[in-house]
């Protein structure tokens, strides 16, 4: 099958054709920043134009949270004038091809998946921790979205009931501790401020403070990852996101999770796929998830 996936995020827009898990025909555009919704539709009858009968299905990987077919997030600001999106109406508005609809993390979970023995592995973990910190969850060899299509959103889990107040609204969040933004939060208040890139550049040099702010986060996501084994029997979880892919992270977490009792433990692995996971992964949940519809 060909399909035709699209990766939304805040400042871009990919494109590709996927075919038999290979990327075909790859395109990026900027994500409109001004009038953003009556934009939105122009973009997207533009991309499935340039397409145009070169496709069998179209898959998207988007951010935020995909509601029955209305994109929307914990925190609307964080997609401006996205909020209450109708994207897939919109998306059929300019096709008659079957439409499947993700956040962005459930599809590269798919992606990272596809590459697993999967008689092995039937319980399986996303975590990406870049700007945020969001999941994508197998479970029994399924991508689990739930009702509302907010399963996955892990990173709001409570890590410091006295932390920081999330973007979400709720005191102590994942998200803000470990993530990018929130290392950023704290090392731009430092004397010099600092970067979150520079953050990691002093933390391979043992640098006290900047070290001390990894840990913190590096040991937000291990307890992260305990509490999935515990509830959901999760077997292997990979790391993926700018700030889970830097050097020393991975180690780091494993490092935490190792010293909890071994009934914590999962294998950890870095994501293999990175800019195309979500173009990648969507294609292969529509593909199987159509092939699912045929045979019924």
């Amino acid at each position: 099958m060909r399909c035709l996936a699209l990766d939304i995020g805040g400042t871009k827009i990919a494109a590709a054709i996927i075919e038999q898990g290979i990327v075909h025909q790859r395109q990026q555009i900027a994500t409109p920043q001004q009038n953003v919704a009556t934009e939105m539709h122009l973009v997207l009858d533009a991309i499935l134009h340039s397409y145009k009968g070169q496709f069998d299905a179209v898959a998207v990987a988007s951010t935020g949270i995909i509601d029955k077919g209305i994109l929307t997030a914990l925190n609307p600001k964080n997609l401006g004038g996205l909020a209450n999106f109708p994207l897939k109406e919109s998306i059929a508005r300019y096709t008659d091809k079957p439409i499947g609809l993700l956040n962005d993390v459930q599809a590269a979970v798919c992606a990272e998946y596809k590459e697993q023995d999967q008689s092995v592995i039937q319980n399986f973990l996303f975590i990406t921790v870049s700007t945020g910190v969001g999941g994508g969850i197998i479970l029994d060899g399924k991508l689990t979205t739930g009702p509302n299509g907010i399963s996955g959103h892990i990173g709001h889990s409570l890590a410091d009931p006295r932390g920081p107040v999330c973007g979400c609204g709720r005191i102590g969040c994942v998200e803000a501790i470990a993530a990018g933004r929130a290392i950023e939060l704290v090392s731009s208040q430092w004397n010099p401020p600092l970067t979150p890139k520079q953050v990691f550049d002093l933390f391979h040099k043992n640098h006290e403070k900047a070290t001390a702010l990894v840990q913190r986060s590096a040991s937000a996501i291990a307890n992260l990852i305990a509490d999935m084994v515990i509830g959901l029997n999760i077997q292997k979880t990979v790391i993926g996101g700018s700030v889970g892919l830097a050097e020393g992270y991975l180690s780091l977490v494993k490092q935490y999770l190792d010293s909890m009792p071994p009934i914590y433990h999962c294998s950890l692995e870095t994501a293999k796929y990175g800019a195309d996971a979500g173009l990648i992964g969507a294609a292969y949940w529509l593909e199987q998830s159509l092939n699912q519809f045929n045979k019924e």
